[in-house]
């Protein structure tokens, strides 16, 4: 079991916490994600033999935020 936060910009309103909370959930390997808005912060628990990180930050991307890499 994996664990990582990522920054995710673009997110102003409870509806794209939604949002990217239901397109994180829905890949497969994904365990548990929370959102948080104020801190502009998704973390993310999943099974690296299932998923990676790329295809996380892919799918936040698809939705229309931006993924900052720190």
């Amino acid at each position: 079991m994996m664990k990582k936060i990522l920054k995710v910009e673009g997110m102003t309103c409870q509806h794209c916490v939604d949002t990217v909370t239901e397109q994180v959930s829905m890949i497969t390997g994904v365990t548990n994600v929370m959102v948080s808005l104020e801190e502009k912060k998704v973390s993310i628990e999943f099974e690296e033999s299932q998923t990676q990180l790329d295809k996380i930050s892919n799918q936040i991307i698809e939705a229309g935020f931006e993924v900052v890499v720190s």
